[in-house]
C-alpha cells in the first residue's frame, strides 16, 4: 500500500485503542450532563440547588475517576499541545477567570468559586486524557461518548411537560437554546466521526438534526443551517449524490413540523416573550453594554450576571448571560476579555488555515462559523461558545496533522505513479485512524 492509499484508508467503526474506554466515559458525561440537575429534580424531586450539587459532584468524581484511570498509564507526551497558540489562549483564559473571582460581582462568590472549579475540571479531564493517551484515539472516542450521551438528552427532551411556548426544555432549569445547542454541537462532532473518520452514524444525525429542528431555538438553527450549507458547498470529499440526498432530506424534516413551525412562528410575532425577540435582544444588549462600560478594564467577573443584572421586560426576564458572546466577555472580563476573544479565535483560524487541504479543514472551518454566527445572539454563562475542552481537542489533533503533512507529502511524492485515479489526499483520514 503506497502513502497515498495509507492516507486514504478508512478507520473501523469502533477501535480498541489504549485510553478509549477512559475518554469514551468522560465524552459520555460531557454530552449528557446537561441533563444532570434536571432528572434530580424532575424524577427525583429534589431542589434545584440540591440538582445542581449533584452535578458538580460528577463532574469532579469524573475528574477523579480519569485521573485514577491515567495514573498508571505511561505519559506518551509532555503535553506539546500546549505550545499551540489556541491552547495557551484558552488556559490564558481560564487563569484570567479565575483572577476574576477576586473581584467578581457574583451573588454569591462560593457559588461561582464551585462553577469555575467545574470548568477547570472539564479542562483537566482533557489534559490528562492527552497526556497520557495518543490525541487521534482519545478525540475520536471522547467524541463518540459525547454524541452518545447528547442522544440521551435529546431522546428525554422529547418527554419533557411542554413549556408555555410548546418548545423543548425544563420551565426554569433547561432552556430550549441549551437543548438546541447541544444537538448542532453534537451534530457536528458526530460528523467528524462520519467525514474524517470514515464511521456510519446515519440515525443518531437524523436524531439530533431533528431534535435541534424541535426544540426551535432560532439562532442555532440559522447558525447550523448558514455553516452547514458551507460545508456541503465547500467539501470535495462528499460526494455530490449525498449532497442531494442530504438537501432533499433537510427539506422532508422542515416540511414535516412546517405546522408546527409556523404556529410558533405566529406565537412569536404576536404574543412572543418580550425577551426573546429581537427588540428584547437589542434591550438585554443595551442594558449589558450600559453595565459593561462600567467596568471597562477587567470587568465584572466571573459568574456577574445572574441575580445580579435586573430582570428585564415586562415578562421579568431573569438574564443569564448578554446573549452575545463579545459582549458576555466585555461585560464579564472588560478589554482583557475582548483581547482573549479574538486571540482565541483568531489563533484558531490561522491554524486551521496551515492545515493541508482536505476535509478536516473544511469541517473545522464550518464548525468555527457555526461557532461565531450562534455567539452573535447567544452564548454560554461560564465557558466560551467553543468549550476550552474543545478548544485543546482540536489544536492538539491540528497540530499533530501539521506537523506530520510535510513528511507525508514527501513520501507520497517518493512513491511509484500508480495508472489509475488517485484519490484527494485527506492527510486527517490517517493521522485520525
Amino acid at each position: 500500500m503506497t502513502p497515498r492509499q495509507e492516507l486514504t484508508a478508512e478507520a473501523p467503526l469502533f477501535e480498541s485503542h489504549e485510553g478509549s474506554g477512559p475518554a469514551l466515559f468522560a465524552g459520555l458525561f460531557f454530552g449528557f450532563h446537561l441533563l444532570v440537575t434536571v432528572l434530580a429534580v424532575w424524577l427525583f424531586g429534589t431542589t434545584p440547588q440540591a440538582g445542581i450539587m449533584a452535578d458538580l459532584t460528577l463532574t469532579f468524581l469524573v475528574l477523579a475517576l480519569i485521573a485514577f484511570a491515567c495514573l498508571g498509564s505511561q505519559p506518551i507526551q509532555r503535553l506539546d499541545l500546549l505550545r499551540s497558540a489556541p491552547s495557551r489562549w484558552a488556559l490564558l483564559f481560564l487563569l484570567f477567570s479565575a483572577c476574576s473571582l477576586a473581584w467578581t460581582v457574583a451573588a454569591s462568590v462560593p457559588a461561582a468559586v464551585a462553577f469555575w472549579s467545574a470548568m477547570a475540571a472539564d479542562v483537566g479531564i482533557v489534559l490528562l486524557l492527552l497526556r497520557a493517551y495518543a490525541p487521534q484515539h482519545v478525540i475520536a472516542s471522547l467524541f463518540r461518548g459525547f454524541v452518545y450521551g447528547a442522544c440521551a438528552v435529546a431522546v428525554i427532551a422529547w418527554f419533557f411537560p411542554k413549556p408555555t411556548d410548546n418548545r423543548l426544555g425544563y420551565e426554569g432549569l433547561l432552556s430550549t437554546n441549551a437543548i438546541g445547542f447541544l444537538c448542532a454541537f453534537a451534530f457536528f462532532l458526530v460528523q467528524y466521526l462520519v467525514l474524517v473518520r470514515k464511521e456510519k452514524h446515519t440515525l443518531i444525525m437524523i436524531l439530533l438534526g431533528i431534535t435541534l429542528l424541535r426544540s426551535l431555538s432560532k439562532t442555532t438553527i440559522i447558525a447550523f443551517l448558514l455553516s452547514q450549507t458551507l460545508l456541503l458547498a465547500a467539501s470535495r470529499s462528499i460526494p455530490r449524490r449525498t449532497k442531494i440526498l442530504v438537501t432533499i432530506a433537510a427539506l422532508l424534516i422542515v416540511l414535516l413540523f412546517s405546522s408546527l413551525l409556523l404556529s410558533y412562528v405566529d406565537d412569536y410575532v404576536t404574543t412572543g416573550s418580550q425577551a426573546e425577540t429581537l427588540s428584547g435582544r437589542l434591550g438585554i444588549w443595551t442594558l449589558m453594554f450600559t453595565e459593561a462600560i462600567e467596568r471597562p478594564w477587567i470587568g465584572h467577573g466571573f459568574h456577574s450576571v445572574w441575580n445580579v443584572i435586573p430582570p428585564y421586560g415586562p415578562d421579568q426576564f431573569e438574564i443569564r448571560h448578554a446573549h452575545n458572546e463579545l459582549l458576555q466577555q466585555f461585560y464579564a472580563y472588560g478589554a482583557v476579555g475582548i483581547v482573549l476573544f479574538f486571540g482565541i479565535y483568531t489563533s484558531l483560524l490561522l491554524q486551521i488555515r496551515r492545515l493541508p487541504r482536505g476535509v478536516l479543514r473544511t469541517f473545522l472551518f464550518s464548525f468555527l462559523v457555526f461557532i461565531l454566527i450562534r455567539g452573535l445572539a447567544d452564548t454560554d454563562a461560564f465557558d466560551l461558545s467553543l468549550p476550552l475542552w474543545t478548544i485543546l481537542l482540536f489544536s492538539a489533533l491540528m497540530q499533530r496533522v501539521t506537523a506530520q503533512a510535510p513528511s507525508l507529502a514527501l513520501q507520497t511524492q517518493q512513491s511509484p505513479r500508480e495508472k489509475t485515479p488517485q484519490a484527494p489526499c485527506n492527510f486527517p483520514d490517517s493521522l485520525t485512524s
